[in-house]
């Protein structure tokens, strides 16, 4: 095979991949926008409003820390929602269990007899249990958002990829057609 068609070759076949780059930086730019929409707007509709002031001063420095840079605010990120549920709710449900999980208190309150559940302190362990249950549903809604607002931004990183790739092997490829346009003898090597 001649240098000048394995050089057309060889181009050819980076242009064929810059265009499969960007067909995916496309794709992964629509998802990049489409679950930032998606996550910012779910997030909005619940109408949060980040904990300030006073809410913030029984909590542990670590969580208050987490907390501060979104004081105050309408909740509409995934950095937010992730505060928000692992240290405000979470902080909420560790101090009113004891650091129990929703797993042991609601074993503890299934392993009361009738007259146990129908106690005063029976029916504050349903409650807790119900709390517990509650704060788990809306930590998991929450941190699904944050995981899905991650899986945004990495598909974003991925398309600038996918561009400067693109970009980098059309300029390759374009210098390789133009090598290969050069007569033979000048392509040579001694």
């Amino acid at each position: 095979m001649r240098r000048s068609a394995l050089d057309k070759l060889i181009s050819w076949t980076g242009l064929a991949l810059a265009a499969l780059l960007v067909v995916a930086g496309g794709l992964t730019s629509w998802a990049h926008f489409f679950i930032g929409d998606q996550v910012q707007s779910q997030l909005i509709a619940q109408d949060i409003t980040m904990p300030e002031g006073d809410a913030l001063t029984s909590l542990s420095d670590e969580d208050r820390e987490a907390l501060e840079p979104f004081a105050g605010s309408p909740m509409d990120s995934g950095a937010e929602a992730r505060a928000f549920a692992d240290h405000y709710i979470l902080a909420h449900m560790n101090a009113s269990s004891d650091n129990r999980t929703y797993e042991e208190v609601s074993g503890e309150f299934l392993a009361l007899d009738d007259a146990g559940k129908a106690s005063a302190e029976g029916q504050e362990l349903g409650a807790l249990r119900q709390s517990l249950f509650m704060g788990n549903t809306l930590r998991g809604l929450l941190l699904y958002g944050y995981a899905f607002s991650t899986m945004g931004t990495i598909a974003g990183l991925a398309a600038i990829a996918s561009f400067l790739g693109a970009a980098l092997l059309a300029v390759l490829s374009f210098l390789g057609l133009r090598h290969a346009r050069k007569p033979e003898a000048a392509n040579a090597t001694i």
